[in-house]
């Protein structure tokens, strides 16, 4: 059953050093704030997991909590290159990370079998494509029914996944409205997981048509952080801040710039700094 706790004793608590961790959302309910205090806490050799790798893994990489990525895209959406992520596997600073690349199919049907306890997924895919020849991890089979050649990938099986969500009840049950991504099946496919939410409300009230329900006997933590997705954004909360995704490109591409700005940013503050985000249009100011 869900705890209602602290961010700080939820990360303390549920993410250890060597842990396979998946920062699932989709552009839409990024959990920035949980990554941020996994950062604080200087979480290191974590394997990474996320179908699209934006800011958020590029802070983790260029603050060294990382050895491994498994993702299927990488990059800072609308304006280029991850250059924290490009110095690791380039310079190997602050150092080496190592790299499994999937297709977005490959991921999505991955987490819905790490979500079914089956040990791989099997899928129509790589037809044409290169990336088995770089990753070991991408197989092919032949269906035991039809003859046909398909593909298989392992399971995504996550020591610990982290999302956040629209809002959550006392009783620890998740609200996930708008782009659900794949939060619900990296949760159900993970060992240990952490919900951010926008609030905690004695009702979930009716939800909307593209929405799901987290019960709370699949979930480990839950913990109230109002604007702990930006600047990505959260549905009828606030948008997303696009001004700081263009912003973030200069602050990244320099090694101080980067680093004077997670501390002032990410180092000196605590999750409570996200709150000011909420209700208000796109500023560029921090993340």
């Amino acid at each position: 059953m869900a705890r209602i706790m602290t961010l700080k004793n939820a990360v303390a608590d549920l993410v250890r050093d060597g842990d396979a961790v998946a920062m699932e959302g989709f552009t839409h309910l990024i959990p920035y704030a949980a990554g941020h205090e996994v950062i604080r806490q200087g979480r290191t050799g974590l394997t990474i997991i996320r179908m699209t790798p934006d800011i958020l893994y590029d802070q983790l990489i260029g603050m060294g909590c990382v050895d491994k990525m498994v993702f299927s895209w990488g990059g800072n959406p609308g304006v280029g290159s991850l250059h924290r992520l490009r110095d690791a596997v380039e310079r190997q600073w602050p150092k080496p990370i190592t790299l499994e690349e999937h297709s977005h199919a490959a991921m999505a049907n991955a987490y819905e079998a790490g979500a079914a306890g089956l040990p791989c997924a099997v899928f129509r895919g790589y037809r044409g494509a290169d990336l088995a020849k770089v990753n070991a991890n991408i197989k092919s089979i032949t269906c035991p029914f039809t003859g046909e050649e398909l593909a298989a990938v392992p399971a995504i099986r996550p020591d610990v996944a982290i999302i956040h969500a629209n809002r959550a009840d006392r009783q620890g049950n998740v609200l996930i409205e708008g782009i659900v991504g794949v939060q619900k099946e990296a949760v159900l496919a993970a060992k240990r997981s952490i919900v951010t939410v926008e609030e905690i409300v004695d009702d979930l009230a009716p939800p909307s048509p593209n929405s799901c329900v987290l019960p709370s006997w699949t979930v480990s933590a839950v913990v109230e952080v109002p604007g702990g997705a930006h600047p990505s954004y959260v549905q009828g909360a606030y948008p997303r801040d696009n001004v700081f995704y263009k912003r973030w490109d200069a602050i990244a591409r320099d090694r101080d710039s980067f680093a004077a700005w997670m501390q002032k940013n990410v180092m000196e503050q605590g999750p409570e700094a996200f709150a000011v985000h909420v209700g208000q249009s796109t500023s560029g100011k921090s993340a």
